[in-house]
């Protein structure tokens, strides 16, 4: 299981404790989440709300029908990097010791949003800027681990490769449309 084996003898984490966990990085608590089937409603609202704080975080310039619209696009966006990593992961670069379902990386991508709630401060004069640009590391490094617990990856390295080869196809996506 990644870099957690001994998470079989952990109990549920509370909500706050996932987001703690996830916020610093704790493989344990990407173990939690990937193995509560109940959790899929708890990511959702995380994906939800961090898109909030990030249009906020924006200022806002969208209005609020936009601000409806990244949310929903978000959570469209959500499902959609499941589906790929759940393709990269398993079919193209899976590991001898990967299993995982759509219902498991939905869970951790979900919470791996998290950080996204910091972004409300990019509104502030002066560290907007800076305060979004840690946001995205910090981003990349919750979406990092979480495919690595996902995919019982041992290697962080592979489930980076998973994360950037992904990024790479959205970001063509986009360029295409």
């Amino acid at each position: 299981m990644g870099y957690a084996p001994a998470c079989a003898m952990i109990t549920a984490m509370t909500l706050t404790d996932r987001l703690k966990g996830v916020l610093r990085l704790d493989p344990v608590a990407y173990e939690d989440i990937e193995r509560d089937s109940q959790a899929n409603t708890q990511a959702l609202m995380i994906v939800v709300v961090a898109s909030v704080a990030s249009g906020l975080g924006a200022g806002l310039s969208l209005g609020l029908g936009g601000l409806v619209r990244e949310s929903v696009g978000a959570v469209a966006g959500w499902v959609m990097w499941a589906g790929v990593t759940y393709v990269l992961g398993t079919r193209v670069w899976p590991e001898s010791d990967t299993r995982t379902d759509m219902g498991e990386l939905l869970r951790v991508i979900g919470f791996s949003y998290a950080p996204n709630f910091f972004s409300i401060f990019g509104v502030l004069p002066l560290v907007g800027n800076v305060v979004r640009g840690l946001v995205a590391l910090w981003l990349l490094a919750t979406t990092v681990i979480a495919v690595r617990q996902a995919l019982d990856y041992r290697s962080t390295a592979r489930a980076f490769q998973v994360v950037f080869v992904g990024w790479l196809i959205f970001v063509v996506i986009d360029w295409a449309t």
